[in-house]
């Protein structure tokens, strides 16, 4: 596993300013947002404010301000092996073994 100098919150906060600035560069209200993503307004406001959100609430809220993308590489096994990978090794390009037999 990689190490991160990110801690969970660091990413939490990052996240709800990202998308804070996603929402006001497409001119959208926290209550036209709400309403074009289905998420409660509340829910909507709580996120802006402390970053806390449901994920489906998220998944919705990407939808709308067209970043639902971003997440398609999230928890990807083959990101994850080469993030866990010393630099030198990957750019040496030699592959180590996961499970089972090599062939």
């Amino acid at each position: 596993m990689a190490i991160s100098l990110k801690s969970p919150n660091d990413v939490l906060q990052e996240v709800r300013d990202r998308f804070k600035r996603r929402r006001l560069a497409l001119n959208l209200t926290q209550a036209g947002l709400a309403k074009r993503s289905g998420v409660a307004l509340g829910s909507l406001k709580r996120f802006e404010t402390s970053g806390l959100v449901a994920f489906d609430s998220l998944l919705k809220l990407a939808l709308v301000l067209d970043c639902l993308g971003d997440f398609d590489g999230l928890a990807d096994e083959d990101a994850q092996a080469m993030s866990g990978k010393p630099l030198d090794e990957v750019l040496a390009g030699t592959r180590t073994r996961k499970k089972g037999r090599m062939a």
